[in-house]
């Protein structure tokens, strides 16, 4: 192979990167050159990504490429989280800042649209689960409460999206983020006007949509002009979905699951087919749109976002902590002694996360925590046994029997965890690569390029530059009690 050396933007919900892959030899390097944090601010009524500073960011990122020894670029891509959205206006102006998917303009119309339409309608055609802040439900809501916004608008596009037209001047949608949007056919593909419709929807604002791995165009040459190294430089969409990403840095199925773990964790499979059935439904999994012609059939699970929450109450009490704190106090805890739901809807916007658990446990009499191990170890121990749940789901969807989780994210160095995850599953817990999402970006930027030949040579690449670390479940009866209590107490608790 060749000397290649691409960049890839991965913006997540707490903070963006921008990181050099640099392909030799059959090996992949990457350096991190750019961190940003991703604060949303408050304005015109409502919690909104700040999308003009994260596109100064990814400017100045750009125009940094030259101070890390880089000649020339062979591909840009973005990746980002799923769902949100962008209006652009006339000559592709951007209407308003987009909406966070946290904001609460959209609560309750997920159950006025299900109540018009029928779930098992939506889920026949998308395969999506149904969360509340879905694309169609937030489109929904901008249709009852701004509706002028709507009719300005020329073109929706995802958050990626947004930044690829900027990038380029091209408009498109990539795949595997059109699918988190809950109008996407998950069938043919395309998207599913028909949803729209009913719902009284325009789908004139709908972008063409492009599969990952596609060369959307060079970058614009005012963004190139007076840097040697941009010149000419493609971008290419990777999967734009961040989840996406991070499934084709490595392979899943024929035994092994995936969680991409981080605020989000995303725990499933890749699949050749969707699955749709009335099991799937009444489980609420996802079909989102993968690479390479697959499916992700996955769950989403509140992940580090309730550990998050919990150190930011900590810091309003003049407590900060790191993460290597609070996991090391956490081990010194005793075993078990409180669990939660991680997916009840308490946990969703709380403006404390402390007393939300607490809460929780006077509602399901148990014990408060009372030390900062306390709290973190519940998080900690509550995650492993939902992951616990939605394999033994995963399984039955599938017909799969899983023996190995392979870990992925910034979730993989969580070595406390992965300890729980093994002994709470029974599986072997493969963790890492930690940035298996700009990997995944990096990957299918090196196959839209033609610098390497298939999917699976790039993940081969990836495999053979980027160590794992096993861990083996031990033998342990209390976890097989604390998991009937859990799958007692989550069905008591659930949300409707």
């Amino acid at each position: 192979m060749d000397k290649h050396t691409f960049l890839a933007f991965d913006l997540g919900a707490e903070s963006g990167r921008a990181i050099l892959g640099r392909l030799a030899g059959g090996r992949l390097t990457i350096e991190e050159i750019r961190r940003f944090a991703n604060e949303p601010v408050y304005s015109h009524g409502g919690l909104r990504w700040d999308a003009p500073q994260l596109w100064r960011e990814l400017q100045a990122a750009l125009h940094s490429v030259a101070a890390h020894n880089v000649e020339r670029l062979d591909g840009v891509g973005v990746d980002a989280w799923g769902v949100d959205y962008a209006l652009l206006g006339e000559n592709g102006i951007l209407l308003e800042n987009p909406f966070h998917y946290r904001d609460a303009r959209h609560r309750g119309v997920m159950e006025r649209v299900c109540a018009q339409l029928g779930a098992e309608f939506i889920y026949r055609i998308t395969g999506i689960q149904f969360l509340p802040f879905n694309t169609l439900y937030q489109l929904a809501a901008t249709a009852e409460q701004t509706p002028k916004t709507l009719e300005q608008a020329e073109y929706l596009v995802t958050i990626p999206d947004l930044f690829n037209f900027w990038l380029t001047g091209k408009v498109a949608c990539e795949y595997t983020i059109a699918s988190t949007t809950q109008f996407l056919d998950v069938h043919t593909r395309e998207w599913s006007r028909e949803i729209l419709e009913k719902l009284g929807l325009p789908t004139r604002i709908l972008a063409p949509i492009v599969e990952a791995g596609t060369p959307l165009g060079d970058l614009r040459p005012a963004l190139s002009a007076g840097f040697q190294s941009l010149a000419g430089t493609p971008v290419i969409a990777p999967a734009c979905h961040d989840t996406g990403s991070a499934f084709a840095a490595v392979p899943s199925g024929g035994g092994t699951a995936l969680l991409s773990s981080g605020t989000w964790s995303l725990l499933g499979m890749e699949t050749p087919q969707p699955v749709v059935s009335d099991a799937a439904l009444g489980l609420n999994f996802t079909n989102e749109g993968g690479v390479c012609g697959t499916v992700r059939l996955l769950k989403n699970i509140t992940g580090m976002w309730l550990l998050e929450r919990c150190r930011r109450a900590w810091q309003d009490q003049n407590a900060a902590f790191s993460y290597a704190d609070l996991l090391a106090m956490a081990a010194a805890e005793p075993p078990l002694r409180h669990l939660i739901d991680p997916d009840h809807r308490s946990f969703a916007m709380p403006a404390d996360m402390l007393a939300e658990i607490d809460a929780f446990c006077d509602q399901t009499e148990q014990p408060r925590p009372t030390t900062v191990g306390g709290y973190t170890r519940t998080v900690l121990e509550s995650l492993a046994l939902k992951y616990r749940s939605v394999l033994e789901s995963l399984e039955s969807l599938s017909g799969t029997k899983f023996r190995e989780i392979r870990v992925v994210g910034g979730g993989s160095q969580n070595d406390l965890l992965n300890h729980f995850t093994a002994d709470a599953t029974g599986c072997a817990v493969l963790a890492g690569p930690a940035e298996a999402t700009a990997l995944g970006n990096l990957a299918m930027q090196m196959v839209g390029s033609g610098a390497v030949t298939s999917l699976d040579v790039a993940r081969e690449v990836i495999r053979a530059s980027f160590p794992t670390r096993l861990f083996e479940p031990r033998d342990n009866s209390a976890w097989q009690d604390a998991y009937r209590k859990f799958q007692m107490m989550t069905a008591q608790t659930s949300s409707p």
